[in-house]
């Protein structure tokens, strides 16, 4: 496994209430393996966001262990971890993450520009495939919602991550759209061998997976893949 989380918990504080705190995910262990594409399902509010911050290095755990290869995230200062996870981790988030002043182009750039260069050919390799080259010279204010989250997800591919975590990546997206994002997303898998999780409430992306999970009042399941939406 590239990467594998053991008995991940994380609590949050109540201000009210008779408990004085509350688990967003609790005792969650998952591995994910090069060249598999994870899905992990579930309703909001289910703990997967916040799982996924965990596993990216974003937000540290109660309880538990992230490693990556030999990696222990935690046991990182920040600067290493900042390092590790610009070279090793893509993360695509759920909301809006662009800098407006600058170009598509420049942001998808920029991750690989704060620790060197960046490799503008691969960067242009994944506008293309996700058929947005033609929006590289524009700002994001110009953008669609969907144009923005294939932005984000091209600044991913482009640092050819050994991990790519992916939080609801087809939100508001078209069908055709999905489709294409999807089968990229399958593809990488396939011919670099990354790892891939994807967070959906999208039962499309079931389709493509090699391991479903379902989370649940933050805990993890591993479901059949005969659950998937083609079955």
């Amino acid at each position: 496994m590239i990467l594998k989380a053991e008995n991940l918990s994380k609590r949050y504080m109540r201000k009210t209430g008779q408990a004085n705190y509350f688990h967003a995910v609790k005792g969650v262990s998952l591995g994910l393996r090069r060249g598999e594409l994870t899905v992990l399902m579930g309703r909001s509010g289910s703990g997967k966001t916040t799982l996924l911050h965990m596993l990216s290095g974003l937000l540290t755990p109660s309880e538990g262990v992230v490693r990556l290869g030999d990696a222990d995230l935690y046991s990182m200062d920040d600067e290493a971890l900042s390092r590790l996870r610009n070279k090793k981790i893509g993360v695509v988030p759920q909301g809006r993450s662009a800098i407006d002043s600058l170009t598509v182009l420049e942001n998808v750039l920029l991750p690989g520009t704060m620790y060197g260069s960046g490799d503008e050919k691969e960067a242009l390799r994944w506008l293309d495939a996700l058929e947005i080259a033609h929006l590289a010279g524009a700002r994001p204010a110009e953008l669609s919602g969907g144009e923005l989250r294939r932005m984000a997800l091209a600044r991913a591919l482009a640092r050819k991550p050994a991990v790519l975590l992916a939080d609801e990546p087809t939100g508001d997206l078209d069908d055709v759209s999905t489709e294409r994002v999807l089968t990229a997303l399958k593809d990488v898998t396939r011919n670099s061998g990354t790892a891939v999780l994807i967070v959906s409430h999208d039962t499309e992306a079931t389709r493509y997976a090699d391991v479903l999970y379902r989370m649940d009042g933050g805990m993890l399941k591993e479901e059949s893949l005969i659950c998937r939406a083609d079955a």
